[in-house]
């Protein structure tokens, strides 16, 4: 348990090295330290079967950080997000899918969507998913035709 708590805590700590280096004129200023449980986060579902506890910002109106959970079998559908989107698994697995072909991102791995990627995104059919995820700008779901 130790060794997953590490991990995972590196990983994320490698996330927010990528977006300060390469968004911190955007990154909104904190006052002090953010600490937030993903057991003890409340979640506010934004679609069936998705849910959502906001950790920083404001994913309705620019940058954000949150925590995500996907039930067992989740499945957003071919679409895209205006903005870059950055993941990172906690439990479960993010499903993800585009041209290029499909990859399951587990516990401790990272995944990068660019903005305007055409992908399709699911949970796993067992265990779903939670994972961290940040944003560039306002979060959305465009669906493909």
């Amino acid at each position: 348990m130790k060794k997953t708590v590490a991990f995972l805590a590196a990983a994320v700590l490698l996330v927010v090295v990528y977006v300060i280096g390469f968004g911190q004129a955007k990154q909104p200023k904190a006052k002090k330290a953010t600490f937030a449980s993903a057991d003890q986060a409340t979640y506010k579902e934004i679609v069936p079967g998705a849910s959502r506890a906001t950790l920083w910002g404001d994913p309705d109106k620019g940058r954000f950080g949150s925590f995500v959970k996907f039930v067992p079998g989740f499945d957003a559908g071919m679409h895209t997000h205006t903005n870059d989107n950055w993941l990172v698994v906690i439990k479960g697995a993010y499903l993800y899918r585009d041209d290029d072909g499909e990859k399951r991102v587990g516990p401790g791995e990272f995944l990068r969507i660019p903005g305007g990627h055409k992908h399709w995104s699911g949970g796993d059919s067992t265990e779903g998913a939670l994972f961290y995820n940040e944003g560039s700008g306002k979060f959305d779901l465009i669906p493909a035709k």
